[in-house]
């Protein structure tokens, strides 16, 4: 089992316990530092830095008693943000109806490496995005990374 499924499998339950919703958990190496990203979200509004400061209160003492990670670390919690990072099957089926931009490992089809549009299908294998009314087909196992995509209305 990797360190983010082990995190994940400690911190939900008081996560939810607590009102809040563990979206994601993320353990990277950016330079020569590691981090463990959390990201939450909340039914009833934005999550502010109170929110991300009382689930690092909660987590925090569980990782260090649990000691999972073996590395020294540093320990991010965060909202998911406006545009949403796609890491997993659950979080593609939060997603239909919606515009995301998917980046792929190998060209697709028409011998892109990016898709952008509208969510339509999601399955154990694939995804289906419509993209000026055709539908395109992508292999789960093809996509690098994916996103929703949100856009900004001007006043």
């Amino acid at each position: 089992m990797k360190i983010e499924e082990k995190v994940e499998n400690l911190i939900i339950k008081p996560i939810e316990e607590n009102h809040y919703k563990l979206y994601d958990v993320e353990y990277v190496k950016e330079g020569k530092e590691h981090y463990l990203k959390i990201f939450i979200e909340k039914e009833n509004g934005p999550i502010d830095i109170q929110d991300c400061e009382k689930i690092n209160d909660i987590v925090n003492p569980i990782l260090d008693e649990e000691d999972i990670i073996k590395d020294q670390y540093f320990l991010e919690v965060s909202s998911t943000g406006i545009e949403k990072n796609l890491r997993k099957i659950e979080h593609y089926q939060k997603a239909i109806g919606k515009e995301i931009k998917v980046k792929l490992f190998q060209k697709d089809e028409n011998g892109s490496k990016e898709v952008q549009g509208i969510l339509t299908k999601v399955n154990k294998q694939e995804i289906t995005i419509e993209q000026n009314g055709k539908n395109i087909n992508i292999q789960i196992a093809n996509i690098a990374n994916g996103k929703t995509i949100y856009h900004w209305k001007e006043e």
